[in-house]
């Protein structure tokens, strides 16, 4: 590959990569909170151009104050003294007020963003869909800035979008400080630099503004060489930022997963898996620091080589008398902004690292939001057209050439049709694996990868194996996800007796960690106890009783069968126990296909047969 076509991919690379930081930033200012965000960034702005103004006004008074001191010249030295007093006093308003400004600026474009992507990622069931996503997908790939699955999406809300907004604005206001000092101080390094003469051959040369062009030499060599050095950080923290949150991520694992893995005695596993995951954190971080270290080797050797390059420059027009003292720090403090100005990269190398990294990891985040968000708009479409396909009395379940695969592409049932009308209890049967929980996935709209249609009854509640229940009052793990305050007390306290849970009735108020708290056959039957609370048409129980003795079994399937036959609804029931089989009167099986056919399994009908008494046990 020739030059020009690595440096036309480099500009097409830089395009692409601003066209997505524009997507990032320009919707906080064109939101409803615009107004003010275009007036703090204004006002952000017209401080960060009155404190280069004052940097102009104290490098002229550099100049009268140090002749004074060369001059002996008493007067002026303590009028300027006057004069600094009230200039200093000036800058520090204004730098206060652009701090504050500024944090105030990031807090609320901070505070829109989350709010903006935790409404998309709860939205149509994203959050889901983006962790069904990470078993088929590749990871992120920040160098081409293509997105694979996002990992961690809790990270990337809570401390991306903080140090993107962070960055954001510490950069954007750094660079346009940076080019307006450039702008302000270059005409008057260019003035009191003068010309540099030289013979060479014979002739005679004379280079104007000669300190002017020594600082641009001297700051693009800069650039180049820090470019080059700091490049690797980027990658470096893009991943940091990964394996940082992997770790955390698996802390949490062990902390919601305590019990289990106590009576397991898993400690020493779970041990070695944080060992890993932390071993991983440490490596990328000293791989990170040696990058880092190499670059500040550069940088600190380039600042302090730029504190006395405009003293040796300048030093023999000083010594044959052509400029005075105060000409001499004049030019070495026009000298020290052009180079500060021109160093900007130079300075915020690792910074911007961090920064582009925080931004791929956002960017990528939105593609798979908007990915989702897009196929729900299609599920959508699947869904209405459903409903029209299938007019049927109200209370039915329908499901018509639907088909479900698994997230690596392969059909799991093809062309399934069902119905089942009120009153109808359906026992859903197949073996361990064979995509029971996937079919009530695909009926409660959540699941995907399905084609075809189906019409939900209305006021349908599907129990999951595992229930969750929100850390916090009592009255609102059973309440979830509606709000408690929308049941009375007595109606809470008789469902928890309804689901034999009676000795929480006067805990609705206490506060706890309630899917730790509760065995698992409590939990199961306070996921009971919220169906019956709410009372809806149909109930989808997915293994509902699984936890609970035979007693407790058979009188909470009697209660949800009443709570049904009242409501004019049905229950479909995944159970391997064939106790359950008799509340139920007809089956729905999965049966294995041959290898070779379009599906792995099938869905034959029928009744159910009825079991003996000693059957049921």
């Amino acid at each position: 590959m020739n030059l020009l076509s690595r440096i036309a991919e480099k500009l097409a690379g830089f395009k692409h990569f601003t066209v997505r930081v524009w997507r990032l930033s320009a919707p906080y200012f064109r939101s409803e909170d615009k107004w003010k965000a275009r007036g703090l960034l204004a006002a952000i702005v017209l401080l960060n151009l009155g404190a280069v103004y004052m940097l102009v006004l104290l490098n002229e008074w550099n100049r009268v104050f140090y002749d004074a001191l060369q001059n002996k010249d008493a007067a002026v030295f303590w009028t300027q003294l006057g004069r600094f007093t009230y200039l200093a006093f000036a800058f520090i308003i204004i730098a206060v007020y652009r701090f504050y400004l500024t944090q105030l600026l990031e807090v609320r474009w901070r505070a829109w963003m989350t709010a903006h992507y935790l409404r998309r990622w709860l939205a149509d069931h994203a959050f889901y869909k983006l962790e069904l996503a990470r078993f088929s997908g590749a990871g992120d790939h920040p160098a081409t800035g293509t997105a694979g699955p996002a990992d961690n999406p809790d990270q990337r809300i809570q401390e991306d979008i903080n140090l993107f907004t962070t960055y954001s604005i510490s950069l954007s206001m750094g660079l346009l400080n940076a080019v307006v000092t450039l702008l302000s101080f270059v005409g008057i390094l260019w003035s009191l630099s003068g010309a540099f003469a030289f013979t060479l051959g014979g002739s005679s040369y004379s280079i104007p503004g000669f300190m002017v062009w020594m600082a641009v030499l001297y700051c693009v060599v800069g650039s180049v060489i820090t470019h080059y050095i700091g490049r690797p950080q980027i990658r470096l923290n893009f991943q940091q930022q990964r394996v940082e949150a992997d770790f955390r991520h698996h802390m949490v694992r062990v902390r919601e997963y305590s019990e289990s893995i106590a009576l397991d005695k898993g400690e020493a596993v779970e041990r070695a898996q944080l060992d890993t995951r932390f071993a991983a954190v440490l490596a990328n971080y000293l791989l990170l620091i040696k990058k880092q270290k190499n670059l500040v080797w550069f940088t600190n050797f380039f600042g302090q080589a730029a504190v006395v390059f405009p003293f040796v420059v300048a030093a023999p027009r000083f010594f044959s008398g052509a400029i005075q003292l105060g000409q001499l720090m004049q030019i070495a403090s026009a000298f020290g902004r052009v180079q500060d100005s021109l160093s900007w990269l130079v300075e915020n190398y690792s910074t911007l690292a961090a920064w582009r990294a925080t931004t791929d990891r956002l960017t990528s985040f939105e593609d798979n939001i908007s990915a989702v968000a897009q196929q729900g708009r299609a599920q959508s479409a699947i869904n209405s057209i459903a409903n029209e396909a299938h007019p049927l009395a109200a209370g039915t379940l329908a499901v018509s050439s639907l088909t479900l695969s698994l997230p690596s592409g392969q059909a799991l049932l093809s062309g399934v049709s069902l119905q089942a009308g009120p009153g109808e209890r359906i026992l859903l049967k197949g073996p361990s694996g064979s995509g029971k929980s996937t079919l009530f996935r695909a009926l409660a709209g959540i699941w995907p990868f399905a084609t075809g249609q189906t019409q939900l009854p209305p006021e349908a509640m599907f129990i999951p194996q595992r229930p969750y229940f929100p850390d916090g009052p009592l009255r609102n793990a059973l309440a979830y996800p509606e709000p408690a305050a929308q049941y009375s007390d007595e109606a809470l306290r008789q469902a928890l007796a309804d689901a034999l849970l009676p000795q929480l009735g006067g805990r609705l108020d206490e506060e706890d960690a309630w899917s730790q708290k509760l065995s698992g056959g409590e939990q199961q039957r306070l996921a009971i106890a919220r169906v019956l609370l709410k009372k809806p048409r149909w109930i989808f129980a997915d293994e509902a009783t699984s936890a609970l003795d035979e007693a407790a079994e058979k009188t909470l399937y009697e209660k949800m069968l009443a709570s049904v036959h009242a409501a004019h609804g049905g229950i479909v029931s995944i159970a391997h126990r064939r106790a359950v089989a008799g509340f139920h009167e007809k089956r729905w099986t999965l049966e294995k296909l041959p290898p070779g056919s379009a599906s792995l399994y099938r869905i034959e009908t029928g009744p159910l047969p009825t079991l003996q008494p000693e059957e049921q046990h």
